[in-house]
């Protein structure tokens, strides 16, 4: 694969495109406008909801951003969602009130367009007094489609927590992580950014064998299956969880040492 070259980019954000203090590097930046100069699209495919993306708008400023682990396309140029893979109220009511009676220490928030809310007792740990945030009662998060429901519990460990929020799931909905923390991300069932990428790349004529996927966390395996099962190069951070390395079909450095760029500059 020493002649290997991608028709699509994409990168995963927190802890693969952007260094430990959330800007991305001229370095990377340069990286990124060279392949593109080249005809080649930059997608970010993130967990992060849409109004998480204001800032990487102003460094990269067009192109699609997968959002919400694959439930929303964004437009970064225009600032509008493009598509949305909702979770449906009547999932939202089992899923919830199922964790709830498992582990009543559950706590619940809920991303929908650019809006968050969350119940009384949950603790966000970025989101505190931020446009767009409120707090809200589960019974009003759950009366409309989300993008992307979140459990958190406070005491148990993330594996734990993660395994048990998939065990009381199912075949509802699909469930990820992408945090050190004990907090769940539940998509609609089949929703996971490789079927976020797989629109994108469709809409460009590309196949999943000419894309390059970078990710660090579990989140970012289905992208890795999606890439790796048809040949494309599927690329983790030197941090990355286990569970990723074990997807991987190659390994770069660490986000605060351009890993992703170094990649990219080598092929």
């Amino acid at each position: 694969m020493s002649d290997w070259r991608p028709r699509l980019i994409a990168s995963d954000m927190d802890g693969t495109l952007l260094r430990g203090d959330d800007t991305v590097s001229a370095a990377t930046v340069a990286e990124l406008e060279r392949w593109r100069a080249d005809g080649v699209p930059v997608v970010l495919a993130t967990g992060r909801p849409p109004r998480w993306m204001t800032r990487i708008r102003e460094v990269l400023g067009h192109g699609t951003a997968v959002c919400c682990n694959g439930a929303v396309l964004l437009d970064l140029a225009s600032f509008e969602i493009l598509d949305e893979d909702a979770l449906a109220p009547e999932v939202l009511q089992e899923v919830t009130a199922g964790l709830r009676r498992h582990q009543p220490d559950t706590w619940f928030a809920v991303e929908y367009g650019l809006e968050f809310r969350h119940e009384p007792v949950y603790q966000p740990r970025w989101d505190v007094d931020a446009p767009g945030v409120g707090v809200a009662t589960l019974a009003e998060m759950v009366a409309a489609p989300v993008a992307k429901l979140l459990a958190r519990h406070e005491t148990l460990g993330r594996d734990e927590f993660v395994a048990l929020v998939e065990s009381v799931v199912g075949d509802r909905a699909t469930v990820t992580n992408s945090s050190s923390d004990a907090l769940a991300e539940i998509s609609a069932l089949g929703v996971t950014k490789a079927t976020g990428l797989a629109k994108v790349a469709a809409a460009h004529g590309v196949g999943p064998e000419d894309v390059v996927v970078f990710g660090d966390m579990p989140n970012d395996i289905a992208a890795f299956d999606w890439v790796r099962e048809a040949g494309g190069r599927a690329v983790a951070m030197e941090h990355a969880h286990p569970d990723l390395l074990a997807a991987a079909t190659d390994v770069t450095g660490g986000n605060d040492d351009d890993g992703v760029a170094a990649f990219l500059a080598a092929l």
